[in-house]
């Protein structure tokens, strides 16, 4: 079955970015999936589903919602996220009763797509906002799509820590509950101030940080055994709530439809780990509608797309993790660096 291959690929990817537990959790699912156990009832439905809709994933969040939540004690022994610690056979044998008792409150959260719109990719995007601010010194209106709650769009209230032991230096406010340790590694970024004039997102099914249901949702995503990324985590839902940020329930390609240029500001569209996800069409509508804005640009209106996406230097070049800033008037297009999968460290070329 392809959903039982997709299972067994997104193991491979957890296992690969650092988190053997998923990775386990994966492998067992498929397998339970393969010989029609508890996983396939309670999947049924949903077997068609998209490779790319990573379905094992939303699974995963659904029943560590549970845990979070105190709604499954017994597994939640085994999840670090809750102060448990993994052993995959009893795990295993755990995460099975839950599903089977909790089939239905499993069930009901498997339509939300996994948001994943990680803190620690601030560290690529910010990196990126320097160098360009470095060249055009205005007032940045910066725009987010596929923002999820909203928190990378407060990277500039972030602390950046060069190096692992904190002795490096440091960039950002000091006494910012969201301190990355390591994010930059290479050559740095300019260190310039940015004037940020207003910030807006959106997203298909953003999570509310301001509500408890909504920084749920997003802790649940996270996958369980990285416990670093939930503090951090943790500590950007203290900056959302001193400095809360808008983000409309809006299609990307509409919300881009209505951005505009103005006159003494630099208008930024960035995005993360999320063009992927796009259906093709969308993809094309966007990149047209980026061009369109980029040909009304001027030295004094400019136009800045920055990304931080899984992409490809050349055709034949391998995958690799990249953020690329293209600037307009020029269309410029820059490689800047490449980084881990959720950002830290992000090495500056």
């Amino acid at each position: 079955m392809e959903v039982v291959a997709a299972v067994r690929r997104q193991a491979h990817s957890c296992a690969e970015t650092g988190s053997p537990m998923y990775a386990d959790l994966l492998t067992r699912l498929a397998a339970d999936l393969e010989a029609g156990g508890v996983a396939a009832e309670v999947l049924a439905g949903h077997e068609d589903d998209p490779g790319d809709s990573v379905l094992g994933l939303r699974l995963l969040g659904s029943v560590h919602r549970l845990v979070l939540d105190g709604s499954a004690p017994e597994l939640a022994r085994f999840y670090p996220s809750a102060g448990g610690t993994w052993r995959p056979d009893a795990g295993w044998r755990a995460f099975e009763a839950t599903l089977r008792d909790q089939h239905r409150a499993v069930r009901a959260r498997l339509p939300q797509p996994p948001q994943t719109n990680d803190v620690g990719r601030a560290a690529a995007l910010m990196g990126g906002l320097l160098h360009l601010v470095a060249e055009h010194p205005l007032p940045v209106r910066l725009y987010e799509i596929g923002a999820s709650g909203g928190l990378n769009l407060l990277a500039d209230r972030f602390c950046y820590l060069y190096g692992p032991d904190h002795t490096d230096g440091a960039y950002g406010p000091r006494d910012s509950p969201v301190r990355l340790t390591g994010a930059w590694a290479g050559r740095r970024p300019p260190e310039v101030d940015v004037d940020m004039a207003s910030r807006l997102g959106c997203d298909l099914a953003p999570a509310d940080v301001a509500t408890a249901d909504g920084r749920l949702t997003l802790t649940s995503y996270v996958w369980p055994d990285q416990v670093e990324r939930i503090d951090r985590l943790r500590a950007a839902f203290r900056v959302a709530r001193a400095s809360p940020v808008e983000v409309r329930r809006q299609d990307a390609g509409d919300f881009v439809d209505g951005l505009d240029l103005a006159d003494d500001t630099a208008t930024v569209l960035w995005h993360s780990w999320m063009w992927q996800y796009l259906p093709e069409p969308r993809q094309r509508h966007l990149s047209a509608r980026i061009e369109e804005l980029g040909a009304q640009a001027t030295a004094r209106r400019v136009f800045a797309h920055l990304t931080f996406e899984p992409q490809r230097r050349s055709p034949d070049s391998p995958l690799e993790f990249l953020v690329v800033l293209r600037t307009w008037p020029g269309a410029e297009r820059r490689v800047l660096a490449q980084a881990a999968p959720h950002g830290i460290p992000t090495v500056w070329e």
